[in-house]
């Protein structure tokens, strides 16, 4: 299956143009910044990093001492912000990637967020917080003894496309191709609402990107993650 390169604008600043677009109706807003609510996802956007305007903006909004995720962006911190971390990341795109149906996933629900939660704190694979499962597509496998050994689902919505998130398996279960399945079913889930998958992931994190590509993803940028703290107690 072949979608053409489609329109990646979006993807630049993929969580402001998901905070204006799609994912607008859980936008906490304030002139040019944006973001999720914090126990939401800790992501926020800025109309344009360049723009000292859109930084005074999400300080207002976050508030002294509040934090924020910041991607595609590696300037230096402008007065009145703190770099606190970043890293170098992957962004990969599936437009070649159709996905597959997996009947035998667990459509994961409220229910499930204490052992969602449990499995993140685990696996560390990236953000997740109690109420993440709002954005949407969670999918899992648990064990004979119920526990959960593997998830993934969706995070960010630029228009066009959606982030593929989450995507986690318990050490002990790793080896059995759970991965895989998860994201491929949540990337048909995606194709079938007539949007194209994408993911984030570290760039050290070659194991992943090997996985992915396999899949029939393609790395199309590397941008930065970072995480930012407004001055102030």
């Amino acid at each position: 299956m072949h979608t053409g390169d489609g329109d990646d604008r979006p993807l630049r600043n993929p969580a402001w143009t998901s905070l204006i677009g799609p994912h607008a109706h859980l936008a906490e807003d304030l002139g040019l910044a944006r973001r999720y609510p914090p126990d939401v996802s800790p992501f926020t956007g800025i109309s344009d990093p360049d723009d000292l305007q859109a930084w005074h903006d999400l300080r207002a909004l976050v508030g002294p001492g509040g934090f924020g995720v910041i991607t595609g962006w590696d300037g230096e911190a402008p007065a009145g912000w703190v770099i606190v971390e970043g890293g170098q990341g992957v962004q990969i795109t599936g437009e070649d990637v159709a996905g597959a149906p997996d009947d035998e996933l667990l459509v994961l629900t409220d229910a499930d967020v204490p052992d969602m939660l449990d499995l993140v704190k685990r696996t560390e694979p990236g953000p997740f917080e109690v109420r993440t499962i709002e954005l949407g597509g969670y999918l899992g496998i648990r064990s004979d003894d119920g526990r959960l050994a593997a998830m993934a689902g969706r995070r960010l919505h630029p228009p066009g496309w959606v982030e593929i998130s989450a995507v986690c398996t318990d050490a002990e279960f790793r080896g059995r191709g759970y991965a895989g399945r998860l994201v491929l079913a949540v990337a048909h889930g995606i194709r079938r609402d007539g949007q194209v998958p994408f993911l984030h992931a570290a760039d050290s994190n070659a194991g992943a990107i090997r996985v992915y590509e396999r899949l029939g993803f393609r790395v199309r940028r590397r941008p930065s993650f970072v995480l930012v703290r407004a001055d102030g107690a």
